[in-house]
Parts: structure tokens; sequence; C-alpha cells
């Protein structure tokens, strides 16, 4: 059996393994490219996206402005704390120099807490399920942040198939 023979069977199988992730970020980019169409929809059905589901005063003490990514991570935990939402992905930054937001997010759902920092305000609203932010959430989900193992394997395998993929297209070149 020769290399040439060889490239061409693994160039075969990394194809076909990586037929359903090609198809899912396909699928997942026309939501991407197509949002206006997608909120117009939406928007048609007169149903609020976002649903207030806390609001009330939060005795926290917030990072400075300049503070470092994992102080303002530390607080962004502690306030999902007391929202009551621990055991999720999430993602903090300050929105302005008297907010901070929070989003917290799973395939199926999305949480976005903000904090108001003059008036220690805490609000926590939940996002309607639409299904191209499922498959958007699909596409750009990823990091290592997240303990929990099905994140982490999430991660791991987008890895793995990223590796796959420049693999794939260096056999593909030496077919060529």
């Amino acid at each position: 059996m020769t290399f040439a023979h060889v490239n061409r069977r693994v160039h075969l199988y990394f194809g076909l393994a990586l037929l359903p992730w090609l198809l899912m970020y396909g699928v997942s980019s026309i939501p991407f490219a197509h949002a206006q169409y997608f909120d117009a929809l939406d928007a048609a059905k007169k149903l609020p996206l976002w649903t207030m589901r806390m609001d009330r005063t939060v005795e926290d003490v917030p990072p400075r402005e300049e503070s470092d990514a994992p102080t303002m991570r530390a607080f962004g935990a502690s306030l999902m704390r007391q929202a009551g939402l621990e055991g999720t992905s999430f993602g903090v930054y300050r929105q302005s120099s008297n907010q901070i937001n929070v989003y917290a997010y799973s395939f199926r759902r999305s949480t976005q807490l903000k904090y108001f920092v003059d008036t220690k305000r805490l609000t926590v609203e939940d996002r309607r399920f639409r299904w191209d932010h499922f498959f958007t959430g699909m596409h750009a989900r990823g990091g290592f942040e997240d303990e929990r193992l099905l994140v982490r394997s999430w991660s791991a395998i987008v890895d793995l198939v990223c590796v796959v993929m420049i693999l794939w297209i260096v056999s593909g070149l030496y077919m060529w």
C-alpha cells in the first residue's frame, strides 16, 4: 500500500467524519448572515424576546473599571450565585462605567444579568427559545472556562474537528 493510497483513504474518511460538522456550521451560518430576516419573523409574532425574572437590590462591591478579567469573572460568578444560576457557562463584561453585564448560556436557553453600579440593582432576564439562536449558539460556542464535562467535551471535540479539517485540507492538496 503506497502513501498516495493511504492519503486517499485518510482524505475520504476525514471528509465523511467532518460531514456532520460542515453541515452544522453551514446551516448555522444562515442565521448569522440573515439575522434581520429571522428578527423580522420573530417580531411578527409580537412576543417579547426577553422576560424579566428578577429585579432586586444586591449589596455587592463591583470591581474597579480597570480590573482584570479574573476579578470580573469572580464578580460575575457572585452575581450568578445571588440570582440562583450556578452551574452554567457565562461571560461577564462592563457595558459602561455604571453597568456590568453577565450572560449565562447553554444550548437551549440564555439569561442576561445586568448590574447597575450606582443603584446596586440586579435585573435577571430570560431569553425565549428561538431556533436561529440555537444554531448560532452551536456555531459560536467554545472555550474551556467552564469546568463541566459536557461543555469541556464540546470544546475539545471542536478543537479536534479543527485539526482534522487542517489534515483533510493538507491531504487534499497532496492529492491535487
